[in-house]
């Protein structure tokens, strides 16, 4: 574990300035390719959806990145609309290959029920890097908010906000890992000069709602149909996950829109926050990516019982 006192950026205590956003971005070395894994698997779903750029992400030396959204081919007006997005942080892997997996394998058994928009990687240059955060050592899920400054979700921002009022449905899909512990917290301490407070991580899947609007049986709804595809996470000794309350099983809530959350980024009434434990020892990658999902399938189908779809 590293602690926000032996992060190797940064003085205890002070918040990162231009010198040490520089120094931790220098360490940020490249390990896998946005074009091989994401672009080529987009590539093929040209023929059964309207693929789309909604930008591009320009990254200086590190070169430039295109932005592409999967929309219905036979989208209608008189349905309902769905968001699927992945990526958002680009290290939880699951998140990239299971939005990718859902469009491949099952976005058709939804044609003519509700009109689907799928992000499969927001955040490109931080996925070929297994980061968290963007190069310039923000998170994109915490600049969701109108003083959100991280490009990647301006982006995405920019392109949900035409049709923010008419989607039913928002699935965004995440992961909690060991290195979230063992890295990435302790960077966020170091980077904002505050102290570093060990946490838990838990073990198994679990969805977060939003506290303004949480809607218990679609979040169960979601729990019930990954169920069935590998564990969900159990409470921890405090009734807490990952330091909030469990509000049902594998079921916690936060406050999205004052976050900045990805899941403020409409304003469907059924959204939900996916989080897969993909460091589990009963848990393989194909298994993170099937409950990835299995969770949109059961978002989806629950959502169109209740609009009677």
């Amino acid at each position: 574990m590293i602690a926000s006192e032996t992060y190797p950026i940064g003085t205890p205590g002070q918040p990162w300035g231009d010198a040490e956003r520089a120094a931790w971005r220098a360490r940020q070395a490249r390990q896998r390719s946005y074009a091989d894994d994401v672009l080529v698997a987009v590539d093929r779903l040209r023929e059964r959806f309207d693929v789309q750029q909604y930008g591009v992400l320009d990254v200086g030396d590190d070169g430039q990145f295109p932005l592409y959204v999967l929309r219905s081919r036979d989208w209608r007006a008189d349905l309902p609309s769905a968001l699927v997005t992945g990526g958002i942080h680009g290290y939880e892997t699951s998140g990239v290959h299971g939005a990718l997996q859902f469009a491949e394998r099952h976005a058709a058994d939804y044609a003519g029920r509700i009109n689907l928009m799928i992000v499969p990687c927001a955040s490109p240059w931080a996925y070929e890097r297994i980061q968290r955060w963007n190069a310039a050592a923000l998170d994109p899920n915490r600049a969701f908010g109108p003083d959100g400054q991280a490009a990647e979700s301006l982006a995405l921002k920019q392109l949900v906000a035409p049709l923010r009022d008419q989607f039913l449905v928002h699935m965004d899909l995440h992961e909690t890992t060991d290195s979230d512990e063992s890295e990435f917290r302790p960077a966020k301490a170091a980077r904002d000069g505050e102290v570093f407070e060990p946490g838990e991580i838990p073990d198994g899947f679990y969805t977060v709602g939003d506290t303004e609007d949480p809607q218990p049986a679609f979040q169960q709804a979601i729990i019930a149909g990954v169920a069935q595809v590998t564990h969900i996470a159990p409470a921890d000794a405090k009734g807490e996950i990952i330091g909030s309350p469990v509000v049902a099983h594998g079921v916690i809530n936060y406050p999205c829109r004052e976050l900045g959350l990805c899941a403020s980024v409409t304003r469907a009434r059924f959204r939900s926050t996916t989080e897969v434990y993909p460091d589990s020892p009963r848990a393989s990658p194909a298994q993170c990516n099937d409950a990835q999902v299995a969770a949109v399938r059961a978002a989806l189908d629950f959502a169109l019982a209740q609009a009677g779809g």
